[in-house]
């Protein structure tokens, strides 16, 4: 049974709260065909929240300047991180970073697959993703996940595993607050930092 971690809470950044959205839950697991796969559940009033029409699925930049979903795999090196970025319009963005916010060359872009559902008071996104070559899929991953929300008014709020003191930084090292373990081992709880 592949390992995963259930119902982690992410939360608004204390300057960017929205009351538009009440809760935002992630779900992250590797998959039988050694695939993370993330699942983003957002609760609350949808119709105040701005979420882009679905467009052709394609790499694209400046996510996160609107609704956007992301996840971060740290490098075994503990320094260096990759970043997908997944929007609802199903447009994707990947980067490679050899240390904090350093960009460096990316080697392999990967597609993931997505899916979108939308209620009136819930929406979730499904991403799943290859991971890198460069990453040890024998050993744990430490993982940060994080959204950026934008609502009716065109404020974004930021929501994150947990949030450093000042403006919200989803790749502070402090958001890397997951542990997934490899695919042939199990996991009990989500080993969340504090």
């Amino acid at each position: 049974m592949p390992s995963a971690i259930e119902n982690v809470p992410l939360s608004a950044h204390p300057t960017t709260t929205s009351d538009a959205v009440t809760r935002i839950d992630a779900h992250i697991r590797w998959t039988e065909e050694g695939r993370i796969a993330t699942t983003y559940t957002l609760q609350g009033d949808c119709a105040r929240i701005r979420i882009p029409p679905t467009r052709p699925t394609r790499r694209t930049d400046g996510l996160w300047l609107h609704t956007c979903f992301e996840i971060f795999l740290l490098k075994q090196n503990g320094i260096g991180y990759f970043e997908f970025n997944f929007a609802p319009s199903t447009e994707w963005a990947m980067y490679n970073f050899k240390a904090y916010r350093e960009p460096a060359p990316l080697m392999e872009a990967l597609a993931p697959e997505m899916r979108v559902h939308r209620t009136s008071n819930e929406f979730e996104l499904d991403a799943s993703i290859d991971i890198p070559r460069s990453l040890d899929r024998s050993k744990p991953l430490c993982v940060a996940l994080a959204a950026v929300i934008e609502d009716d008014a065109a404020a974004l709020s930021y929501w994150a595993l947990c949030h450093r003191r000042g403006r919200p930084d989803f790749h502070h090292h402090h958001n890397f607050a997951l542990q997934l373990q490899p695919p042939t081992q199990t996991i009990d709880r989500a080993r969340v930092a504090k």
